[in-house]
């Protein structure tokens, strides 16, 4: 995936996954790649989440671990919430225009192969 096209989306991807529950950076990073945008690195998620908490869509507590120091885990706010709201309408509309050229695009080269 292009990288411009993924910064774009990234910041959705990431509300979605804190929507379902609070996770820490590593344990975000991992859900993202199980999701299959392994060319995320984890490094480019803190900046990211620390503009999102500044944007006041997401909070960060500190929370004791069990395997090691204490973890910073991220939930969503009513903001965030509204904002993840507005990416899956947007992402919806998206997904159909671009699903609609790719069919037309589709149909014009089967159409070109015939003749």
């Amino acid at each position: 995936m292009d990288s411009q096209m993924l910064k774009g989306l990234l910041e959705g991807c990431i509300l979605s996954i804190i929507w379902e529950k609070e996770v820490y950076g590593y344990e975000l990073s991992e859900k993202l790649h199980e999701a299959g945008l392994t060319m995320v690195k984890e490094g480019s998620i803190y900046p990211l989440l620390l503009r999102m908490q500044k944007n006041e869509l997401i909070v960060g507590t500190m929370k004791p671990s069990a395997t090691g120091p204490d973890r910073k885990y991220y939930r969503l706010t009513a903001k965030g919430e509204r904002a993840l709201q507005l990416f899956d309408e947007s992402w919806a509309q998206l997904y159909m225009a671009i699903a609609y050229l790719r069919r037309n695009r589709d149909e014009h080269q089967a159409n070109d192969s015939i003749e």
